[in-house]
């Protein structure tokens, strides 16, 4: 399965620098999330588009939305940006409206294709919530260590 570590960074080529050592961001130098098969493209603007009542095709529009900032060239990892859309409405997010969300985000194929639970998916949204949070606290932004 495809390993997605969530980190924040105070900028991309302070992301990009996690390319350089073996396995990802390092948890003693990043705030780091750890998630199997949550993609950074496809499953995280299905997640855009819930918490922010958009469309699919909008969330993927809006910058940084998936962003690959890494060299498209890479065989084993990638470093790839997540829009400040998510994550403020990310940071924002209640224990409540988080549980709410859980629901139709974990019905899109690619979470059943997991057979991700209601209850799973709002343990994942609390997780990347709390990155969220604390990545605003000190200006820092979003990204994923997506290693296939």
């Amino acid at each position: 399965m495809v390993t997605c570590t969530y980190f924040s960074a105070s900028d991309d080529e302070s992301a990009l620098g996690v390319l350089d050592g073996f396995g990802g961001p390092d948890s003693t130098t990043f705030d780091v999330v750890s998630l199997k098969g949550i993609d950074p493209v496809v499953v995280i603007a299905q997640l855009e588009a819930v918490l922010t009542a958009c469309t699919y095709e909008e969330a993927r529009q809006r910058p940084r939305s998936g962003q690959l900032l890494s060299s498209p060239e890479a065989e084993d990892a990638f470093v790839v940006s997540v829009s400040g859309t998510l994550q403020e409405a990310l940071a924002s997010a209640t224990p409540p409206s988080l549980s709410e969300a859980a629901g139709p985000w974990c019905a899109s194929d690619e979470l059943q294709d997991l057979g991700t639970t209601p209850e799973e998916a709002t343990e994942v949204l609390e997780r990347l919530a709390g990155l969220a949070g604390r990545a605003r606290a000190t200006s820092s932004r979003l990204y994923c260590w997506w290693a296939l």
